[in-house]
């Protein structure tokens, strides 16, 4: 396992139903841990690099209906 960690900014205020579709991301296989900072307008997601690339994260986040800004940061 390889683990990666991205930060995304987010544009606006997180309604429920995109928390709750955010929150059924760590069903996905791969996707570690993620933790949303609404007051910075962040996301960071801690996925395994075996299982997945950073496009597919972002697929996934974006498929959330979660508008994303370019990735802050990928370690």
């Amino acid at each position: 396992m390889t683990a990666m960690d991205v930060t995304y900014s987010f544009e606006g205020p997180l309604d429920e139903r995109q928390i709750q579709a955010l929150a059924g991301l760590s069903d996905v296989y791969g996707i570690r841990k993620l933790s949303i900072d609404e007051d910075a307008s962040t996301l960071a997601i801690e996925y395994d690099a075996t299982r997945m690339n950073e496009a597919r994260v972002a697929a996934l986040v974006r498929a959330c209906t979660v508008r994303l800004r370019p990735a802050l940061a990928a370690v």
